[in-house]
């Protein structure tokens, strides 16, 4: 099996303008490989056989809560598995926290560049705490994004504390743990209980890297991640594959991994 812990879509009818949107804050640096819809993400799946995509969507206004989550619960299928969100400068987060868990969606997706929150300001850390008694996945945007000046509201240092503070529970960082900072997470997240997912590296981290942290953090701790549609499942497959790493570690982090902590 193998699952694709990362990727992004939008309602049909809001895909156009959501992907143009994106792209011009970007700067076009990333050429999507879909149209921003579930149907184009669903073929590429197909092509590339992967068997389940986990669809991150992020809140960026209070408004949103309600529509998002039920748009997330309403895709939901054998192929498709959406996280929900919540805005992190709510009124109320134990309301929508458990009208996340209400709805049956599996985790919470933050972003602290577009969600604008420092990751572990102690306002935040209540909010996780919160989610992780509730059986949520905790799931972030780590490190650089090309939308957003430097210095960034997220370290591997910074997750390392949020990992200290928690009491358990599943916390994944994306981008291997920070993207852009992967000494870094060499440094403080490399035997930590962070999950790291390997969304968009292979470009840009040394493969030597990628293996040492591997190998250090555990490949029981690494899930296979696109971050589609800014990146190709099928190069990121292809390039796993041909690494050094045993048929073991290959099948626990395109798959295995995934199915243990969505309770698949």
């Amino acid at each position: 099996m193998i699952i694709d812990f990362h990727t992004h879509i939008f309602p049909d009818e809001l895909a156009p303008k959501a992907l143009s949107a994106l792209l011009s804050n970007i700067d076009g640096i990333y050429p999507p490989v879909t149209n921003g819809t579930k149907d184009s993400l669903l073929k590429n799946m197909d092509d590339w056989g992967i068997d389940v995509s986990v669809v991150q969507p992020v809140i960026t206004k209070q408004s949103q809560t309600l529509k998002i989550n039920e748009w997330a619960r309403s895709i939901c299928s054998d192929r498709l598995i959406s996280f929900g969100g919540i805005y992190p400068h709510t009124d109320d987060y134990k309301r929508d926290i458990d009208y996340v868990a209400g709805l049956g969606l599996k985790g919470l997706k933050f972003h602290p560049e577009y969600q604008s929150f420092i990751l572990d300001d102690k306002s935040m850390l209540r909010i996780y705490d919160y989610a992780l008694s509730k059986g949520l996945i905790l799931f972030f945007h780590a490190g650089f994004d090309p939308g957003f000046p430097a210095p960034f509201k997220s370290s591997p240092r910074q997750f390392a504390a949020v990992a200290d503070a928690m009491r358990g529970g599943v916390i994944v960082a994306a981008h291997l743990g920070g993207h852009a900072q992967w000494d870094d997470v060499e440094r403080y997240l490399v035997g930590t209980n962070i999950y790291l997912d390997t969304a968009m590296g292979f470009d840009y981290y040394p493969h030597e890297q990628f293996l040492r942290i591997v190998n250090g953090h555990g490949a029981d701790k690494i899930l296979f991640a696109s971050d589609s549609p800014w990146s190709s499942a099928e190069k990121e497959i292809t390039v796993l594959q041909s690494l050094p790493l045993s048929k073991q570690q290959k099948e626990m982090i395109l798959g295995q991994n995934a199915k243990r902590v969505l309770r698949i």
